[in-house]
Formats: C-alpha cells, structure tokens, sequence
C-alpha cells in the first residue's frame, strides 16, 4: 500500500466515521426532540404537580395543627380528670370520716 492509497482509504474511513455520527445525532435528536404540544402538557403537568404540592403542604400544616390542639385538649382533659379524681378521694375519705363519727356517736 503506498502512500496515496492510504491517504485515500483514510480518508473514507474518517468520512465513513462522520456521516455515522451525523447520522446517529440526527437519530438521537429526532428521538428526543420535544414538540410544542408536548411542552404545553409538560407545562400543565409541572403546575398540576405543584398545586399537587401546595395542597399537600397545606393539608400537613392543617394536620400539625389539629394534632397540637387536640393533644392540648387531651392535657385539659386529664388534668380534669385528675382533679375529679383528687376531688373524689377527698369525698370518700370525708365520708369514711362522717360514718366513723356517727357510729361512735350511735354506740355513745
């Protein structure tokens, strides 16, 4: 092989190497092209999505809220129900003491 002959069959390789890499980005691009219709739906999706997110962030802030006052209700409650109980306690006892009196009076 002389000198032109490999200039020549170099030649055709690197032509060869361009058009299939011409051929395989236009392949691609046509693959991944996005049309306008497409981006108008991508559009709609990207606004759907972030409503999506909002009416999420504001259903956890809705649900925060709801836990904290009924976990303060919860509090009242059994503060109140301690305070009956407490209040009971202090009945019965008074009342133990009333019959014990009256029964030593009974037996005086």
């Amino acid at each position: 092989m002389n000198r032109t002959e490999f200039i020549i069959v170099t030649a055709i390789i690197l032509f060869v190497a361009f058009v299939l890499g011409w051929f395989a980005h236009w392949l691609i691009h046509r693959f991944v092209q996005v049309q306008g219709s497409e981006m108008s739906e991508l559009d709609k999706m990207a606004q759907a999505l972030h409503d999506a997110e909002e009416t999420r962030d504001e259903a956890i802030a809705y649900l925060q809220s709801r836990e904290a006052e009924m976990a303060n209700q919860l509090y009242q409650t059994e503060a109140e129900l301690r305070a009956a109980m407490d209040g009971l306690r202090d009945a019965r006892h008074e009342a133990e003491e009333l019959r014990a009196y009256i029964e030593r009076t009974q037996q005086a």
